[in-house]
């Protein structure tokens, strides 16, 4: 076996990229794919995207309690789960001539689908972190590293269909087959990186999980629910990730009908929060090391809703305002990017000191349901709002209601929520010192069998 280099570190980096593109692409499109293309209602559409990623969260705890098992090598969930994934995604971004009870169900089947082969690549890939290194600062800078690439696979994921589809309709094809090519080119830069991932890591020396194969999939979950900073963690991503799915979801509608300019503007808008994560990452990443990832995610989540809510007055009535609202935008983005998974891998530390086991795939996938479900009540939110103020895809153009409305959810829902999640970040209890405190402490457990828990009340 052989240890983890920079260059593999890199190369399980770059993983990111097989979910992200996926990712960005459904969050970014599916909706509207659903109302413009597939022509459902926008409650319906709504309503598709809230199940399947609710079914998604539903399987999130089960795949993380498999891949915990013993003999289970994560490292084999990412390489079976590649082509299921890719084209599962594909089949989800196709029409077919249906009346639109079948539309719905058939769309929900695939992206049900896709999204438990989704999870079958993702949990297994984060939580893989955790058993590459347990250093504080190295996981940091691991998933700050990840976060800077997730900022190109953000834009590939988000800009194909706008440049791709366009050019594609352009060229003579029908805008069913642009979305359909697009998915398929998407879906396979998600196949060359899980690739990469794989081969790269695949012969590195791992920390082993406990064997947790004989717990109750429910009594091992309630474990590891019990450990108190897991609590404000499981809101917390609660919270943002309702907030992110609908400002990105959101996005396509304010270029369309708030904006009244052309599909075209989609790229410039990602190229804006592609340029935002470049530079907030990095700096999260300098915080989170000089001081701890609490204190960064508090600066940065304060600023990004400050900021967003600011064009709640200003107006996003031009492809300027746009641009630096997206900037502020990107700030939350580059804060949970850069933290989230590594605060989840704190919990494995956590978990082996109070309870004995070590077990990082049930770790990783909890927070991971609860990511689905807040991504899902943005998708379910976001086809409300559109319904309530009387969004139609048939009208050339929307009322200014309805424009204005589209706006509100970017510049005051969201930002709400944003706020709502730091503020329980200032309730989390645990600091870097804390986390170097529970590793000194599980260090002396497995030398005497016993530890001093002075000092780690408020975690334990």
């Amino acid at each position: 076996m052989e240890e983890l280099t920079k260059k593999r570190r890199l190369g399980y980096a770059s993983g990111i990229v097989t979910e992200s593109v996926m990712y960005n692409m459904f969050y970014t499109y599916f909706i509207l794919f659903l109302t413009d293309v597939a022509r459902l209602a926008p409650l319906i559409a709504g309503t598709v995207g809230m199940i399947s990623v609710i079914w998604d969260g539903v399987t999130d705890p089960m795949i993380g309690h498999m891949a915990d098992k013993k003999g289970r090598d994560k490292r084999k969930f990412i390489l079976f789960s590649i082509f299921p994934m890719a084209i599962l995604f594909i089949l989800a971004f196709s029409t077919f001539d249906m009346v639109s009870t079948a539309k719905a169900i058939y769309y929900i089947a695939m992206a049900m689908m896709f999204w438990v082969a989704y999870t079958t690549y993702t949990i297994p890939y984060y939580a893989l972190c955790a058993q590459l290194t347990d250093d504080y600062d190295e996981r940091t800078k691991i998933r700050g590293m990840s976060s800077m690439i997730n900022a190109g696979a953000i834009f590939i994921g988000a800009a194909t269909p706008s440049l791709l589809g366009d050019a594609l309709v352009a060229a003579g094809l029908s805008v069913s087959a642009g979305w359909q090519i697009s998915a398929m080119v998407v879906a396979a830069v998600a196949i060359v990186f899980a690739v990469i991932t794989y081969r790269s890591v695949k012969d590195v020396r791992l920390i082993e999980d406990t064997d947790d194969s004989n717990l109750n999939i429910f009594k091992s979950y309630l474990d590891i629910v019990r450990i108190k900073p897991f609590k404000f963690l499981l809101v917390f991503v609660l919270l943002f990730m309702f907030s992110n799915a609908l400002a990105q979801a959101d996005l396509i509608y304010i270029i369309n009908n708030r904006l009244h300019v052309s599909f075209d503007v989609m790229p410039i808008a990602l190229v804006s929060i592609v340029v935002g994560m470049a530079v907030f990452t990095p700096l999260t990443t300098w915080l989170s090391t000089k001081k701890d990832r609490r204190f960064a995610v508090i600066i940065m989540f304060t600023a990004s809703a400050l900021g967003m809510f600011a064009f709640k007055f200003i107006g996003i009535t031009s492809v300027a305002a746009l641009i630096v609202m997206l900037l502020f935008f990107s700030m939350g983005t580059a804060g949970f990017w850069t933290t989230f998974y590594s605060f989840t891998y704190d919990i494995a530390e956590f978990d082996e000191l109070k309870n004995g086991k070590r077990r990082v795939g049930a770790i990783t996938s909890l927070p991971q349901l609860l990511q689905k479900t807040g991504a899902a009540l943005g998708l379910q939110t976001l086809g409300a709002v559109l319904a309530f103020y009387g969004y139609n895809a048939e009208l050339s153009e929307q009322t200014l209601a309805t424009a204005i409305g589209i706006e509100n959810i970017i510049t005051l829902i969201c930002p709400v929520l944003i706020i709502l999640a730091m503020l329980v970040m200032v309730m989390y209890p645990v600091t870097k010192a804390k986390f170097e405190h529970v590793k000194s402490a599980l260090e002396e457990k497995k030398k005497t069998g016993t530890y001093d828990a002075s000092g780690l009340e408020n975690i334990l």
